[in-house]
């Protein structure tokens, strides 16, 4: 039996959830949350297998939420509960821990499958999620060790640098000022022994090539 939660702040729809994992021979519901703060709060004192995590949640949204538990519990698998398949902040869950996802608007034995998918091992997602989950994971796994040499900060700053964003860009995403963005860029260019963008992100993206 799979022991399962979902966090979902829709009333209406996490009790018809509730109610199919309910019926499921193979579900077990532990219990439903409508925010992630009361999950996180309770966790310690559940065991669950699988968590149905809605990604927008008041207050700690559904990627903190998953990220912040699976750094305590890596044994539990979740699932991220999305009404668009392609959504950015899907993938954004993938990266942060989550298995896989479900869409709201799936029949009843849809969801029970994928929760047994995700119990078993798989990681149900869209082909262009997927795609880009595992491009990642290359660009992450595949850097050169030139990157061990740089601050968290700088790493940041250089992988935003490689999704061709520009300074002002880079320091509204980080709350920092464009000066500060140029003080770090200057000193990755130092510390890589290079000139320009171009020059930084082959050197440190060359086993890519």
């Amino acid at each position: 039996m799979i022991n399962v939660c979902i966090v979902e702040d829709d009333n209406e729809l996490r009790k018809t959830i509730e109610g199919i994992i309910e019926k499921s021979a193979d579900c077990s519901l532990l219990k439903g949350f409508s925010n992630a703060e009361e999950f996180m709060q309770d966790l310690n004192k559940m065991n669950p297998d699988v968590v149905v995590m809605d990604i927008e949640l008041p207050g700690m949204n559904g990627i903190s939420c998953v990220k912040a538990a699976r750094e305590k519990y890596p044994e539990i698998q979740f699932v991220m509960f999305t009404i668009f398949d392609d959504d950015e902040s899907v993938f954004q869950s993938l990266c942060a821990g989550a298995t896989g996802y479900l869409l709201k608007n799936s029949l009843p034995e849809k969801i029970i499958s994928g929760i047994v998918e995700i119990h078993a091992g798989g990681s149900p997602m869209s082909p262009q999620i997927a795609r880009r989950v595992i491009e990642q994971f290359s660009i992450k796994h595949m850097v050169s060790s030139e990157i061990n040499v740089l601050s968290q900060r700088e790493r940041e700053i250089l992988d935003l640098l490689a999704k061709g964003f520009r300074y002002k860009e880079i320091a509204g995403k980080l709350f920092i000022s464009v000066e500060t963005v140029r003080t770090h860029i200057r000193n990755i260019y130092d510390k890589l022994q290079v000139n320009s963008r171009t020059d930084a992100l082959n050197k440190v993206f060359k086993n890519n090539q």
